[in-house]
């Protein structure tokens, strides 16, 4: 008899882990490989923000917390929420957990029963879907065409909807697309959610600050408060601070919704580390300029990166409104053969052939629940990028 628990076996290992995983290997065998799968910042932390952490340590801050986290970054949280949203959220409303995933965990986990739907807009974040299989849910993939940029309209989400239907998660802007919604795209989702009130909502906006053009990403609550009393929002440290392995998530949700995930989260993980809560403060609360910085960064990045890709024979890369990635399609590559022999019948034997021939590291387009294309990660230096798309528009133009 086996020791791994069946509700294990319904759950795949994280595809972006298991790239990056192949990439540091290649690379550690000496193979000159140019990472451009993670989900990661390039940047550091910023030293006020460090400095911070540092002050905790040398100020004794070592010890528990609360479950929920201290009151100092609770009241931080809910202070942020209002500046940046107009979301009027007590720090009784805010949990801080280990990091944005497991935020979505404990709702989950603290929501769900066996055969309760969660309706998921795809492409998507790979681990939504598994994460409401482990809760015995069942995830309902709608996907987006990229036609509509990739976005969820009104017709699609009513036409989703069931009885059995909990939730509705919405990241934007998204990994992997980079597609954003605006308060005027959110109206129409808004007004079919006030026709289902079973319906609850997960508005994942970790990468919200992270927007160019001018675009601002608007969130479910701000546009439509009547959904408060069932809306988690959910937002964290780890990209717009450059601050991926101080694991910081928060979210502000009703005080029931906190007062359960608080309880799971009691009798999980506890706390979350208390040297990066005070480091969370100071990055909520302190100087924002290193936000914009980033972002007129990341800008310039992608349109390098968006034009190089449309000059690759047979991709097609739209420009995305923020995160930092593209998505683009690898339809006129597939069906062909690579220069070194590889058969590129799916989009993850694309990548694969990618990475084994060129060293380019991305992720395929399954991974996120919409075949045919790929995701590369533009956190890296601009003459990586540049590189990068260069050995990808020589690997596309040997396919035969």
């Amino acid at each position: 008899m086996s020791i791994v628990a069946d509700r294990l076996n319904r759950i795949s290992p994280s595809q972006t882990i298991v790239i990056s995983t192949k990439a540091r290997a290649l690379k550690a065998e000496g193979r000159d490989i140019i990472s451009l799968s993670a989900g990661e910042p390039d940047f550091r932390t910023p030293d006020n923000i460090a400095r911070a952490a540092m002050k905790a340590i040398e100020d004794g801050k070592t010890r528990y917390t609360d479950v929920a986290g201290t009151p100092e970054l609770r009241k931080a949280v809910a202070e942020r929420f209002r500046m940046d949203s107009g979301l009027d959220y007590t720090p009784e409303e805010v949990i801080v957990s280990t990091g944005g995933k497991q935020v979505i965990y404990n709702a989950m986990m603290a929501s769900l029963n066996p055969g309760d739907e969660a309706i998921i807009p795809a492409p998507c974040w790979v681990s939504y879907p598994d994460i409401v299989t482990l809760a015995e849910g069942v995830p309902v993939i709608v996907p987006c065409k990229r036609e509509n940029g990739f976005k969820l309209t009104a017709e699609e989400l009513e036409a989703a909807i069931t009885p059995r239907t909990k939730w509705f998660f919405l990241n934007s802007p998204c990994n992997p697309t980079g597609a954003a919604y605006s308060a005027e795209d959110l109206r129409p989702l808004c007004d079919v959610l006030l026709r289902h009130p079973h319906v609850w909502v997960f508005t994942d906006d970790i990468y919200a600050k992270l927007a160019y053009d001018g675009f601002r990403p608007a969130t479910f609550v701000e546009v439509e408060p009547r959904l408060r009393a069932r809306t988690v929002t959910m937002n964290g440290v780890s990209k717009a601070y450059a601050m991926t392995g101080w694991r910081i998530g928060f979210s502000g949700a009703p005080v029931e919704m906190t007062k359960a995930m608080n309880k799971l989260q009691g009798q999980s993980t506890s706390n979350a580390c208390s040297i990066a809560q005070a480091a969370a403060v100071e990055a909520l609360t302190g100087p924002q300029n290193f936000i914009g910085e980033m972002v007129t960064t990341y800008q310039g990045r992608r349109d390098l990166v968006v034009s190089m890709l449309n000059q690759a024979k047979g991709l097609q890369c739209d420009k995305p409104e923020g995160a930092f990635y593209v998505f683009p399609s690898l339809e006129g590559c597939l069906g062909k053969t690579s220069a070194g022999g590889h058969k590129l019948d799916t989009d993850e034997a694309f990548v694969t052939a990618l990475l084994e021939e060129e060293g380019v590291a991305a992720v395929h387009g399954s991974a996120f629940m919409y075949p045919g294309h790929m995701r590369i990660s533009y956190a890296t230096d601009t003459e990586s990028l540049r590189e990068a798309c260069a050995r990808i528009q020589r690997f596309c133009a040997g396919l035969v």
